[in-house]
C-alpha cells in the first residue's frame, strides 16, 4: 500500500468532485476502485483524513499485488500492470486535486484578483519547480508577474525563512525609487533594471500590491509607460 501524502505538499483534495469521479463514501471516508487488465486486478484509492493511500488487488485472491510497488526492475507483465496502476493515480490527481502551493491569505488574495480583473490563471511551467508560477499577457506573451517560493537570503536578508514572494514589472530604470529593502526588493531572478521583488508576509498593504500588479500588467499592453507613485 502507498501512502501519497508527499504528493499533496503542493496540491489538496477538492472533496466537492470525489463523488462525481466515482468515489463511494466508506465509513469515516471515501473509496474508490478501478478494474485493470481485464478485471484481473483492481486499483483502490482511499481518501481519508486529508490522506491518500493507493493499493492494487488480485481480484480472484483479494491479495494485494505488491509488485507494482518495489523499486527494482520488473518483468513484462508486472511492468504493465505497475504502468497502469500510476495512469489511474496521475488521473486521479489531474482530476480531484488542485493546486496549493501558495499558503499565504495576502498571496491568495492576488491570485483571485488577476483571477476576476484579467480572467488570468497561473502557469506553473517548470516540473522542477513547482512553488513557481507566472501569470502572461496571452497577445504577446509576455510576463507581469511571478510567484516564487524563496529563502529571505536570496532578498539579502539575514535568514534562511521561507517567503512566498511576487515579482513584477516596472518602468525600466526606476526600480530604484520604490525599493525600501523591507518590503519591496531588488528584483529575485529577473532583471532588476525592470522588475521588483515584494515579500508576500502581510506587511504591505494589499492595496499598494494590487496597484503595482495593475502597472506591471499595463507595461506589458502598452497601456502606459508612467511609473507607479507611492501614496504618501
Amino acid at each position: 500500500m502507498r501512502n501519497l501524502k508527499e504528493r499533496l505538499a503542493h496540491r489538496k483534495i477538492n472533496y466537492s468532485k470525489l463523488s462525481e469521479y466515482g468515489f463511494k463514501k466508506h465509513q469515516d471516508g471515501w473509496i474508490y476502485e478501478k478494474d485493470l487488465k481485464n478485471k484481473s486486478f483492481k486499483v483502490e484509492i482511499s481518501v481519508k483524513d486529508s490522506e491518500i493511500t493507493t493499493q492494487v488487488k488480485d481480484t480472484k485472491s483479494k491479495e494485494e499485488y505488491i509488485l507494482v510497488d518495489l523499486k527494482t526492475t520488473l518483468g513484462e507483465y508486472a511492468s504493465k500492470i505497475k504502468a497502469a496502476y500510476e495512469d489511474v493515480i496521475a488521473d486521479f490527481f489531474a482530476n480531484c486535486t488542485d493546486e496549493d502551493v501558495f499558503k499565504q491569505e495576502q498571496t491568495k488574495a492576488i491570485i483571485k484578483y488577476i483571477k476576476e480583473k484579467y480572467q488570468a490563471d497561473l502557469e506553473f511551467l517548470w516540473a522542477n519547480l513547482p512553488d513557481a508560477a507566472i501569470w502572461r499577457y496571452a497577445p504577446n506573451q509576455k510576463w507581469y508577474g511571478l510567484l516564487m517560493v524563496i529563502t529571505g537570503d536570496k532578498l539579502g536578508l539575514d535568514s534562511t525563512q521561507k517567503y512566498e514572494v511576487l515579482n513584477l514589472r516596472y518602468a525600466k530604470d526606476q526600480v530604484a525609487e520604490v525599493i525600501d529593502y523591507e518590503h519591496i526588493f531588488p528584483a529575485y531572478h529577473m532583471n532588476k533594471r525592470s522588475w521588483l521583488t515584494i515579500k508576500l508576509d502581510g506587511t504591505l498593504e494589499l492595496a499598494t500590491i494590487l496597484k503595482l500588479v495593475d502597472n506591471s500588467y499595463n507595461l506589458v499592453v502598452n497601456k502606459v509607460t508612467s511609473v507607479f507613485i507611492k501614496e504618501s
